[in-house]
């Protein structure tokens, strides 16, 4: 036999507790649904500096995944990289699994604050990143030829340096706040000669 349900009367600290609750509750669920901040790796080590980092020949090894987390194209990159001061040019040779390739060129600027923000020709508008710690966060739209149209989606870009050779990249690819897949990378920074 099922227990009856006791109902207390509604008195003026009652509710107010019951609105604190659902305020810290509802707070809660905000904070978990907010992600992650560049600033929460400043302790992270081994520090990432960009301009170190990308400065000669870059290898990577990369796949695109969608929704499902199929794996829908394979990827190598080969990257030129050069600084001179506080501009760089990333100079990025696809070749995708199937044959073919792209190429992308990166204009990138670090400002006296610690910020990034790049261009490349397939970018609308500017890129905007920051570093703290061992990572790197960057964001931007990419105008993406599929199927003969081309799509606006937008990047969220996160980059961590294991060591002073070895990089690992995660980007969701968005659009309209939907999510429509990822790219994970691994870089590899060429020994010098």
């Amino acid at each position: 036999m099922p227990i009856p349900f006791r109902h207390k009367p509604q008195t003026p600290a009652r509710r107010r507790a019951l609105r604190i609750l659902t305020a810290l509750a509802g707070s809660g669920l905000l904070a978990a649904c907010a992600g992650p901040e560049v600033r929460d790796y400043a302790a992270e080590r081994p520090l990432l500096d960009l301009r170190q980092y990308f400065n000669g020949t870059v290898d990577a090894w990369g796949v695109f995944t969608d929704r499902s987390g199929k794996v829908v194209k394979r990827f190598t990159v080969v990257m030129d990289c050069r600084w001179e001061g506080d501009r760089g040019v990333l100079d990025e040779a696809f070749t995708y699994a199937d044959g073919s390739t792209q190429r992308r060129i990166w204009r990138l600027v670090r400002h006296a604050d610690g910020r990034y923000t790049g261009s490349a020709d397939d970018v609308v508008g500017s890129a905007e990143g920051e570093a703290s710690g061992n990572a790197f966060n960057w964001r931007y739209t990419l105008a993406l030829p599929v199927d003969g149209r081309v799509w606006e989606v937008q990047f969220d870009d996160w980059m961590y340096l294991m060591d002073e050779r070895v990089m690992l990249n995660k980007a969701v690819m968005s659009k309209w706040g939907i999510r429509l897949g990822e790219v994970t990378l691994s870089f590899l920074k060429r020994s010098a000669s």
